[in-house]
């Protein structure tokens, strides 16, 4: 029998290419639907207040780095770089010329209970912060919480108001546990020292949080059930070893604060980590594990206080952390850093339609200042994510510029950020669904809040 081979052939083509087509109309369907329909984001982005329409304006930075006879400290004068200096050597040498450009000293301060007028309400990011009191914030790592009941944001951070130094020749810049400090605001702009809201052991040395150990990350969620301020944070010994959560609750959120224990969750090693919130009530953990190469998520029990049995491995090998998660029409997002210790690198974006994964990674988010200014995430490292009442798509970036000489002194970097506008297409592409809405952080040195904004 004589097949027909080319009659073959052309039915085989015929299959590809309508198979193609079909999986051209689905790629041309997500990217409408991720757009909301017909200008669903435009027309958002469209109705914008002017105030939001001037955050993201992009500002650029220029700032050139000295030669190295130009150098007066020491330190320098005996330095023979092998390689050209970048602006990243400069921002990690605490004796550089240009210092004062990443760390402003006090005379450029931001004192909300000095500034009025036109100084108002405006950010300023790497600026020393002051309380209400006219202290320097200590809430570094940190995360914030709106309370309903009050109508009050908490701000809960690592309060590292102590010398810094190395346990040991080769180790992390660290220092002393002092505990957990809390602030409070209206206007997420003035903010009340509410005090140590976990403060360390002093003596007991086998206590997790004995000042000799590591409390880092530190945040806080309400359970409507149970009526209990939880909080979580990262527990660990100077040498970074124990790698666990510690989890403590409080019947108010300016505390005290009661520690119940720290385990490693799903029986894996626990750093840098985070909890969330969904609408529904449900919690999450994510934290980075096995050698900062995975995230793991999973979500915690009815009370808040464990982990369930359910665990998830996520952007695998990807060496993510200092993860900070935000959700935004339906749709789950992340900001995360990459593992380069106190030195600052390139912050990368990811959504997923469940926060369990599959978690898609999308592009760098940061906007304006120059390159460098980019793929350092403006010199900081995420930590959470602030939504805008009133403003679906809007929310404040909060990041730590990270001061490894002297870890007190380290800096708040506090930029707006948006999701919308066009559809940022995933780094891995597989010929890849969904397009999600792109997540742009911008840069800028001075900016403040819609004027018409209220809590």
């Amino acid at each position: 029998m004589v097949r027909n081979w080319a009659g073959g052939r052309c039915s085989m083509s015929a299959m590809v290419w309508s198979l193609l087509g079909f999986l051209l109309f689905l790629h041309l369907y997500s990217l409408v639907s991720h757009n909301g329909g017909k200008g669903g984001e435009n027309k958002f982005h469209s109705s914008h207040h002017p105030l939001i329409h001037e955050l993201e304006e992009v500002e650029e930075e220029h700032i050139q780095i000295p030669s190295p006879r130009d150098k007066r400290s020491p330190r320098a004068a005996k330095r023979r770089p092998k390689r050209t200096t970048t602006l990243i050597d400069e921002f990690l040498d605490e004796n550089s010329q240009l210092r004062h450009r990443f760390f402003p000293d006090i005379r450029s301060v931001i004192d909300p209970a000095n500034d009025a007028g036109n100084n108002s309400l405006y950010y300023h990011p790497g600026r020393i912060w002051l309380d209400t009191e006219g202290n320097p914030i200590q809430a570094h790592g940190g995360g914030v919480l709106y309370d309903e009941r009050s109508k009050t944001y908490y701000w809960y951070g690592e309060y590292k108001d102590g010398p810094t130094y190395h346990a040991h020749k080769k180790g992390a810049a660290r220092v002393d546990i002092i505990g957990v400090g809390c602030y409070s605001s209206k206007d997420l702009w003035t903010w009340k020292n509410e005090g140590i809201v976990l403060a360390a052991e002093e003596a007991n040395e086998t206590h997790d949080l004995h000042k000799s150990n590591v409390l880092e990350r530190p945040k806080v969620i309400y359970n409507h059930k149970t009526g209990k301020y939880v909080m979580w944070m990262h527990i660990d010994d100077a040498n970074y070893t124990k790698a666990a959560v510690g989890i403590a609750i409080s019947d108010s959120p300016a505390g005290p604060f009661d520690y119940l224990y720290s385990k490693r969750p799903h029986g894996f090693e626990s750093r840098d980590m985070t909890i969330f919130k969904d609408d529904d009530g449900m919690a999450y953990l994510i934290y980075s594990s096995e050698d900062n190469s995975d995230l793991h998520v999973g979500p915690l029990t009815e009370d808040y206080l464990d982990v369930t049995h359910f665990m998830r491995r996520i952007l695998v090998g990807q060496h993510r952390e200092a993860p900070a998660l935000f959700k935004h029409q339906g749709i789950y997002y992340m900001i995360t850093s990459g593992c380069t210790g106190w030195a600052p690198n390139e912050a990368l974006a990811h959504a997923a339609e469940s926060v369990v994964g599959p978690w898609e990674t999308m592009a760098n988010p940061c906007t304006g200042g120059n390159k460098i200014f980019r793929l350092t995430t403006f010199f900081s490292q995420s930590t959470f994510i602030i939504p805008l009442t009133g403003f679906p798509g809007s929310f404040i970036f909060m990041a730590d510029r990270w001061n490894h000489a002297d870890l007190r002194d380290s800096r708040y970097v506090w930029l707006p950020m948006i999701v919308g506008g066009p559809a940022n297409r995933p780094l891995d592409l597989n010929f890849g669904f969904p397009v999600w809405p792109r997540v742009s952080i911008y840069w800028h040195r001075k900016w403040r809040l819609p004027s018409i904004w209220r809590v």
